[in-house]
C-alpha cells in the first residue's frame, strides 16, 4: 500500500482523534458575532470554503474564505484563520504579514515550529492528521471534521460513513472515465472543489468542479459517453437525468459529504493505477509551494 492509499485507509480513526482538540476549536472557530476571513492555497483554499460556509450557516457570523495569493487588505474582519498544512507555503506567509496587530489571526496547520507560527497569535495544531504524502487527503478532511463537531454536529455517524466509503464499491470502471464533474452546494461546493483536485494531482485526469445548478449553464456542453459527474450533499437530483442525457455517468450517494470525498479519493487512485501513475510522486508538484524572492 502506497503512502497516499495508506492515509486515506487512516482517515476515520484520524477523525476521532480531532476530538482532543475540541475545545480549541470552539475557541478559535466559532468566535460568536465577529467578522472572519478562512484563507489557504489550493486544498487548503477549498476547505477554506467549507469551513467558511459551515460557520455562517451555523449562525457564529459573517464569514468569508479566499484564495491566499488574491488576498486585498481592503476589508476588516476581527479574525483571520490560515489554513495551511506545512506551515510555510509562501503566499500564506505574504498575507499574515499584512495584518494589523488589532485582528486576531489563526493557524489550522500539522507541523509545530514552523513560520506560520511566529505570524499568528494561536495554533490549531493537527500534527496527527500530517501526511507523507504530496496530496493531501486526511489533513483536510480532518480540518473540517473538527470544525463540524466544534459548531454542534455529531461525529459518529460521519465516522461510520467514513469507514463504508473504505469499501464501497467505486462508482464507474476507471477504464471506462477519463473526464470527471464534481458538484456541490453550500459547504460540499469546496468538497467538490477539493475532489476534483485530487483527480488532477493523482490522476492527470480532466476534472472539474462547479456548484450543482451551474451544471446546466455551460459546463454540461463538456460532458459525454467517457463522463462521470458527481454529486456531492444535497444536489438537486434532476441534475442526474441533465448528465445522462449527455452521454455521461451520473453518481450519487446517500453518505455523508465528508464520507463521499473519501469514495471519491479512492476512485483518484484507482484511475492513478490505470494509468499507470504514482501517486505518492505527483507530477511538478511538491508538499509545499515556497516561492524564492
Amino acid at each position: 500500500m502506497n503512502d497516499t492509499a495508506a492515509e486515506i485507509a487512516s482517515q476515520p480513526d484520524v477523525w476521532l482523534q480531532s476530538l482532543a482538540l475540541t475545545g480549541q476549536a470552539q475557541d478559535e472557530l466559532i468566535a460568536p458575532g465577529e467578522r472572519m476571513l478562512v484563507l489557504g492555497c489550493g486544498t487548503s483554499w477549498f476547505v477554506a470554503q467549507s469551513l467558511a460556509e459551515l460557520r455562517e450557516r451555523a449562525g457564529f457570523g459573517e464569514t468569508d474564505a479566499i484564495c491566499a495569493s488574491e488576498f486585498a487588505p481592503r476589508r476588516r474582519y476581527d479574525r483571520i484563520v490560515a489554513v495551511t498544512r506545512s506551515g510555510t507555503s509562501t503566499e500564506v506567509l505574504e498575507v499574515l504579514r499584512l495584518i494589523p496587530p488589532s485582528t486576531r489571526t489563526v493557524a489550522i496547520t500539522a507541523v509545530r515550529g514552523e513560520p506560520v507560527d511566529g505570524l499568528t497569535n494561536a495554533q490549531l495544531v493537527l500534527d496527527f492528521a500530517d501526511e507523507r504524502s504530496v496530496v493531501q487527503t486526511r489533513f483536510p478532511t480532518t480540518t473540517l471534521a473538527l470544525a463540524r463537531h466544534a459548531f454542534g454536529e455529531s461525529l459518529e455517524p460521519v465516522v461510520a460513513d467514513g469507514r463504508a466509503a473504505l469499501t464501497q464499491a467505486l462508482p464507474a470502471d476507471p477504464a471506462g472515465v477519463d473526464h470527471l464533474v464534481f458538484l456541490g452546494t453550500g459547504w460540499t461546493f469546496g468538497l467538490a472543489n477539493e475532489a476534483a483536485l485530487k483527480v488532477r494531482e493523482a490522476a492527470q485526469a480532466h476534472s472539474e468542479s462547479y456548484p450543482a445548478k451551474d451544471f446546466r449553464h455551460g459546463p454540461v456542453a463538456v460532458a459525454g459517453p467517457r463522463s462521470l459527474v458527481w454529486s456531492l450533499g444535497d444536489t438537486d437530483p434532476e441534475l442526474d437525468e441533465v448528465a445522462r442525457a449527455a452521454g455521461a455517468i451520473a453518481y450519487r450517494n446517500r453518505l455523508d459529504p465528508l464520507a463521499q470525498l473519501v469514495l471519491a479519493q479512492r476512485f483518484a487512485l484507482a484511475l492513478a493505477a490505470h494509468r499507470g501513475l504514482d501517486p505518492d510522486q505527483p507530477r511538478l508538484l511538491t508538499r509545499s509551494v515556497v516561492l524564492t524572492p
